[in-house]
């Protein structure tokens, strides 16, 4: 079964929203836990970085596959 680059990208960028809603949510939890105290917009801004990182590691990751799966 091959995976269209479209689908790939729709794939990633659902698992990275998901992941970055449970992150957001766990951060805002954790952080004051441990002591760590963040303004709203600074765990946005940091959280939107590593967001950004993870879609492209996943579509990367994906197109790689579909392309070993050839």
């Amino acid at each position: 079964m091959t995976q269209s680059r479209t689908l790939s990208a729709l794939e990633a960028a659902t698992n990275v929203v998901l992941g970055w809603l449970v992150a957001m949510i766990t951060q805002l939890l954790v952080f004051p836990v441990i002591g760590l105290q963040v303004m709203l917009w600074q765990n946005l801004a940091l959280s939107g970085v590593f967001t950004a990182v993870l879609f492209l590691r996943s579509y990367v990751l994906r197109r790689l596959f579909v392309r070993l799966n050839r």
